[in-house]
């Protein structure tokens, strides 16, 4: 077996054997700040434990959770410091959990957590980065975003797409303001809507139009929305795909990250 593999064990006493002989498992820490997104993250995470590890087993793992309502004024007037405020008391707290990193399953949250600051008390790994090196992975030239105003607005992933040499396309004023609508007055709320699905389905033909040959799904909440069986271009499903870079790390497939907030260092 290779350095940080897991086998596949079949039965729940194998698992435990694989779990009691492999590298010592890291302790995830899920920052929450949107709920719906995070408990998909949650779930996404142990359910990669199940598949890889065997039945019942994954990393430890938890989940912190300050509510979104304490934020709201702060994203409201830009006051994105604060908002990292706030995210950093939930670090905070992942570290007295005994978590080893973090990972946040919000993207728009990245704009705070990208504020100047003291360096937070965990190393994080990037939504966005994840996103992109999974398209670069997949050949994709023009990645379309989907997400809040604040994320498609936003420099995060014009940064990391540009960064591997992707382009980074956003759907039109209007369209931008509709996918923000159906996030913040639906989908944080647990409310899904088949005409919000039908109208968001709507904007992935549109960048289909405008060249895009993949969407990232670059809001947490959309995946419960949206799957790629029903969307006419392929998807990058940034809960999942952030959730299952949690569990490389916590079983050694990947490396630990570096970033402990901050603007983000160009790869």
């Amino acid at each position: 077996m290779g350095t940080g593999e897991l086998s596949s064990p079949t039965s729940v006493s194998e698992a435990a054997s694989v779990v009691a002989g492999s590298a010592e498992l890291r302790h995830a820490g899920i920052l929450a700040h949107t709920v719906e997104g995070a408990a998909l993250c949650f779930l996404t995470f142990c359910q990669e434990g199940f598949r890889v590890i065997g039945p019942h087993h994954h990393p430890d793992v938890t989940l912190d959770c300050i509510a979104l309502g304490r934020s709201l004024h702060a994203w409201e007037s830009g006051d994105y410091a604060s908002v990292r405020t706030v995210l950093a008391q939930s670090v905070d707290r992942l570290v007295s959990a005994g978590a080893d990193f973090f990972v946040c399953p919000c993207n728009t949250a990245h704009l705070a957590l990208e504020e100047p600051g003291v360096e937070l008390p965990l190393p994080g790994l990037h939504i966005a980065d994840v996103v992109a090196e999974q398209a670069v992975r997949d050949g994709r030239r023009v990645v379309g975003v989907l997400g809040t105003k604040l994320t498609m607005d936003g420099p995060i992933y014009r940064r990391a797409l540009a960064a591997r040499g992707i382009r980074h396309v956003v759907p039109s004023p209007n369209e931008r303001e509709l996918v923000d609508w159906i996030i913040y007055e639906e989908l944080v709320n647990g409310v899904i809507s088949e005409a919000s699905r039908e109208k968001c389905l709507q904007v992935i033909r549109g960048l289909e139009k405008d060249g895009c040959d993949v969407v990232a799904l670059a809001c947490t909440e959309i995946p419960l929305l949206i799957s790629g069986d029903a969307a006419s271009l392929p998807l990058l499903d940034s809960t999942r795909l952030l959730a299952v870079a949690a569990f490389d790390i916590a079983t050694g497939r990947r490396p630990m990250p570096s970033w402990r907030g901050g603007p983000v260092p160009i790869p």
